[in-house]
Parts: C-alpha cells; sequence; structure tokens
C-alpha cells in the first residue's frame, strides 16, 4: 500500500448488474418442478440482481448482501443443504448462533452484527418464497438478537481540532514549486486530507458521499454542496468557512497535480488520478488522528461529532435531521441522548433550585447580591468558526 493509502483494500467483488430482472413467479412451484432442481446460490444470486435491479439499493449495500449471504451459502453447506427448501427454522436459528459463538475462521461477532446478517437471510428466505422457490418462509419466526443501545461516540471540539490539524501537518500550504516532486506530491496529499476531513466534520457526509463528490456539486461561492445520500436521496448542505477555503486551496493548488486523463470529475482523487476509494479515504483519517494523539475515530465518529456539536449548540432537531440526510428524525433523536448528561450539568450548576449549595431556595430570593444565575451554561458554547 502506498504511504497514503491510495490502494485499494483488496479486490471489489463483482455486482450483479442492474438489468438482469428475474421475472417473479418462475421458480420451481410456478413451473411446476421441484424445489430441489435450485441451489441456494442460484436463489442469491436472482436475488442480489432483484436489490439492484428492482429496488435499486446502492452498490455498496448490495455489496454488504453479498458477503452476508456469502457465508450464509458457506453454513448451509457445510450441513449438506442442497437447496433453501431444506432449510428449517432451526438451520437459521443456527446460523445465528454459530455467528455469536465464532469459529476457527471467524471471530464471534456482536448482537448488532449479527442482526444484520439476520436482516440479510430473512430478506433472502422473503424473496425464495415469494418467488416459488420454497414451499415457506422458515426464517420468519427467527428474531435477530437486540442489541445494546449505544450511544454514539462524539470527539470534543478539541480533540476534532487537533486531528484536522495533524491532517495538514499543522499548516497545510500549497506544494512548493523548487523543491522536489516527491515534497511537491505531499503538500498535495496534506491539502487532499485537509479538505477531506474539513468536508466531513462541516456537513455531517457519509465517507461514501464524500468520496462520491463530482466537481459540479461543489459551490464553493455559495459555499453548499450537494450529497448524493442513501436510497437515491440527494440533499445540499451548507459549507462552513473552514470548509470551503480548505476546499479552494485543495482544488487550487492540489487536485491538478493528482490529476490524470481518467480522473474524470471526481473531487477528491488518489495518487493515481483516479476517484479517491473509501478505504483510502478512511486511511487519510486514521493517520491524522494517529498524528493527534486521538483514539477511537472513524469517519462515522466525525459525523456523530458533527450531529452532537449542533445539537449541543442549540440546533433544532429536525435541522440536524436534514443535514444528516435521516429519512426519519427517529434516528437523528438518537444524538438528543448524548447530550443528556450535558443538559443534567448545566441544570444542575445553573438552576436556583437545583444547586447543592446553601440550600434549595437560597438562591435568587429577594434581597440576594447579584442575579440568581450569573455565568453562562456549561456545555454550551459559542458556534466554532468550522460551521
Amino acid at each position: 500500500m502506498a504511504a497514503d493509502g491510495d490502494e485499494p483494500l483488496g479486490e471489489r467483488p463483482n455486482v450483479p448488474v442492474a438489468n438482469a430482472v428475474h421475472l417473479a413467479g418462475t421458480g420451481p412451484l410456478a413451473s411446476g418442478g421441484s424445489f430441489a432442481e435450485v441451489g441456494p446460490a442460484d436463489v442469491v444470486a436472482r436475488y442480489l440482481h432483484h436489490l439492484e435491479g428492482e429496488r435499486g439499493l446502492a452498490r455498496n449495500s448490495v455489496l454488504a448482501y453479498r458477503r452476508d449471504l456469502r457465508r450464509y451459502l458457506v453454513h448451509l453447506a457445510a450441513r449438506g443443504l442442497p437447496s433453501l427448501d431444506a432449510v428449517g427454522e432451526a438451520e437459521v436459528a443456527g446460523f445465528a448462533a454459530a455467528l455469536r459463538a465464532g469459529d476457527d475462521e471467524h471471530p464471534p461477532l456482536a448482537a448488532a452484527s449479527v442482526a444484520r446478517m439476520l436482516v440479510a437471510v430473512r430478506s433472502l428466505h422473503r424473496f425464495a418464497a415469494e418467488e416459488g422457490d420454497v414451499r415457506e418462509d422458515v426464517s420468519k419466526p427467527v428474531r435477530p438478537p437486540a442489541p445494546p443501545r449505544r450511544l454514539p461516540k462524539a470527539l470534543t471540539v478539541d480533540q476534532v481540532s487537533a486531528v484536522l490539524a495533524a491532517a495538514g501537518g499543522q499548516h497545510a500550504t500549497a506544494p512548493a514549486t523548487s523543491g522536489g516532486s516527491g515534497d511537491a506530491l505531499e503538500a498535495a496529499r496534506r491539502l487532499r486530507a485537509t479538505a477531506l476531513l474539513e468536508l466531513l466534520y462541516g456537513t455531517g457526509a457519509r465517507i461514501s458521499e464524500a468520496v462520491g463528490l463530482d466537481l459540479d456539486d461543489l459551490d464553493l461561492e455559495a459555499a453548499s454542496v450537494r450529497l448524493h445520500g442513501k436510497g437515491g436521496r440527494d440533499r445540499v448542505v451548507p459549507l462552513g468557512r473552514c470548509a470551503v477555503l480548505a476546499l479552494a486551496d485543495y482544488l487550487r493548488a492540489a487536485r491538478p497535480r493528482l490529476a490524470a486523463a481518467r480522473s474524470g470529475a471526481a473531487v477528491f482523487l488518489s495518487r493515481r488520478g483516479t476517484r479517491l476509494s473509501r478505504q483510502s479515504a478512511w486511511t487519510q483519517l486514521r493517520t491524522a488522528a494517529a498524528a493527534a494523539g486521538v483514539d477511537g475515530v472513524s469517519p462515522h465518529v466525525l459525523r456523530h461529532s458533527f450531529a452532537t456539536h449542533l445539537l449541543d449548540g442549540g440546533a433544532d432537531v429536525r435541522v440536524v435531521q436534514e443535514l444528516l440526510g435521516h429519512a426519519s428524525v427517529s434516528t437523528t433523536q438518537i444524538y438528543t441522548l448524548v447530550t443528556v448528561d450535558r443538559l443534567r450539568e448545566v441544570y444542575a450548576t445553573s438552576h436556583p433550585r437545583a444547586l447543592a449549595t446553601g440550600g434549595p431556595a437560597t438562591r435568587g430570593r429577594p434581597g440576594d447580591e447579584g442575579p440568581a444565575v450569573d455565568r453562562p451554561a456549561r456545555g454550551f458554547s459559542e458556534p466554532t468558526a468550522r460551521f
């Protein structure tokens, strides 16, 4: 792998083409054949075609289903099950138990990961039943494990600032014209890393949305960017001053140095001139976090930090919902739980009836010197320059 992480991590498996459409009602039952005639792998292949061609799932989503179902096929083959119709409820439940237990090749999975895989498996069985490949959907009674409710992790503003500063080597400068090509390329990479991370934190973009940007998605004069979200939903998000400056520096001084004939309109380019991969973008963040001495940083942690810092600053949850591209406000409301401890602290240290010192009614009485509350609420600071 290159020093800046531009090489993709392994080969990406092929995804079924979107125009390969399977017509409903053409399974063995509909055609008068035997259920055993159709192997599980054939049903999976048609299901993946269905996800991409008919339901219009994004490529990354189809790849995730493919990886999960590939492991399910291995599980079935190891138990000598020749068709999905030979699978019973016990086998589906056994797959979930095997995921939790792990084996010589796979570590035990957390409840959330098992639940995600079971979603793919149950969707496959439901599809097979609707298509007539099996007599019934035996997976329906198998419920995924309920993962513990974990609050999203967020960095402090100081931690984010440290990571962003480290991305540019403290000071992102334009590529030097008098130095060697290696120094100029390194400067271009620093500008790219700074622009990418400022964009991620300044907009709350998913990593796939950031690396998928084209030049015409950016409007630096209007300080906005169009992000292509899940389910084909686009949204326009404002860009803060720091993100605008970082992107302008990158587009002016770094992207032309990285560009090649095959670059196309991609905003973020690898050292080979191709669109930067998600893995490479992840590496940019990991390298900056390590240099800043901040642990537990990922692209999604930056997204969580974006949402949490907005709510801490008083933003309405529905505004944050729109900025994050959540289809439902209930998804966004998990971030409000992150700030509840801060709210309790503010209340306990600011409200006259919540103060522990001097008794509950000693503050704010007529005749007391000074106002009852004469200090800013902790946890609610002025908006940072990045917003």
